[in-house]
């Protein structure tokens, strides 16, 4: 049920050290106004919806099918939200979940930590964060990273995502650290809207005075192009990594962690073992034809597991939608399929199973 895309060796060994031990869930959300251009994402149908996406899934996650939400779970285009996935895991397997709040426009409706971060400007103005929030977020990665792996030190800790727009501050921060990451990045799109993501790119990088000076510093890169989610993740990935495994739970938003990790790291000299951590994500963005998620890996040398699960045979039409290139991934639902399988061995049908329950029961509730 998991499958390595790149680094092999060390995919490999990675999954025969965790095998069937319990992991804890960590998910980080936060927000940039990038999500906001229409049609950048397809993680709610509308820009209004997008703003809600985050809280919404959060919610979810949390709280599973309940009355009244204070966020619903926003429309999409087509397909279902890639939390149904992650709350089916975490709920049966029992994996405990924290949340973190980032930099959210509104606050959860559910207990998460606050982070004392910002929502992220639209990156195409180049002044996406401020400086000093980006330093902030990254001393609270570091903590907070030490605290959960004091509690699986045998085990390793899921670092998942929300941020709607995150592919491409993803492809803005690779392209601001030096990678020639155009045209390898995924998207919620059944077809990758490479154009559109390199246009503002393109346009946010040009308001950065210096560019060429900046390049490569990895706190004016994030704070002029990223969103509050990637320097949290990179700094618990860096502190966790010392005492325990790191699985992060995403696609190409994760692979862009991934390299930031190795920029901080080295920029800060912090301690850190590169060997502990992996991306960890969905067969459909890991073979996803529109983009290049197995290229991006294999140019950072980041290790890449995708789970194998499939909805061909679902019975639910908005599960099928993924078979389609429809949302692909995201909350971690990747990660989680992949530690659903070193854990207790789930296979297809278990997983389908849970989550089909799931499904049945919001369905049920939104008739």
């Amino acid at each position: 049920m998991i499958k390595a895309y790149s680094q092999i060796e060390r995919a490999t060994a990675w999954m025969q050290q965790f095998r069937g031990v319990a992991p804890l869930f960590a998910c980080v959300l936060g927000f940039t106004d990038t999500g906001l251009i229409p049609g950048i994402s397809a993680a709610g149908a509308t820009p209004t919806d997008r703003r809600y996406t985050a809280v919404a899934d959060a919610e979810f996650l949390m709280l599973g099918v309940h009355p009244h939400p204070t966020y619903a779970l926003p429309p999409l285009q087509a397909g279902a939200s890639p939390v149904l996935i992650t709350r089916a895991i975490v709920t049966a397997q029992q994996i405990p979940v924290y949340l973190f709040n980032a930099g959210l426009p509104q606050l959860p409706a559910v207990a998460a930590i606050d982070l004392g971060g910002q929502p992220a400007h639209c990156l195409s103005q180049g002044d996406a964060l401020d400086l000093a929030v980006v330093h902030h977020l990254l001393q609270q990665g570091l903590t907070w990273g030490a605290k959960l792996a004091a509690e699986v030190p045998q085990a390793y800790l899921i670092l998942g995502e929300c941020v709607v727009g995150g592919t491409t501050t993803a492809l803005a921060v690779l392209t601001g650290l030096g990678w020639e990451a155009i045209g390898k990045v995924n998207s919620s799109h059944p077809t990758c809207n490479h154009q559109q993501k390199w246009e503002v790119v393109q346009q946010g990088l040009k308001q950065v005075k210096g560019l060429e000076q900046v390049k490569r510093k990895w706190d004016a890169i994030v704070a002029a192009v990223g969103d509050p989610m990637q320097i949290v993740v990179a700094g618990m990935a860096i502190a966790a990594s010392r005492s325990c495994g790191v699985l992060l739970a995403g696609g190409t938003q994760m692979l862009a962690v991934y390299a930031l990790i190795q920029a901080v790291a080295e920029t800060e000299c912090l301690d850190y073992r590169l060997d502990q951590i992996v991306v960890g994500t969905t067969r459909w963005v890991a073979e996803d034809p529109t983009g290049d998620t197995v290229g991006l890996a294999q140019m950072l040398k980041a290790p890449l597991l995708a789970t194998q699960l499939s909805f061909a045979e679902s019975r639910y039409e908005q599960l099928r939608a993924y078979e389609k290139g429809f949302v692909k991934e995201g909350v971690g639902a990747g990660g989680g399929a992949i530690a659903a399988s070193l854990y207790q061995n789930w296979d297809q049908r278990q997983l389908l199973e849970a989550i089909e329950t799931l499904v049945g029961q919001y369905a049920n509730q939104s008739v």
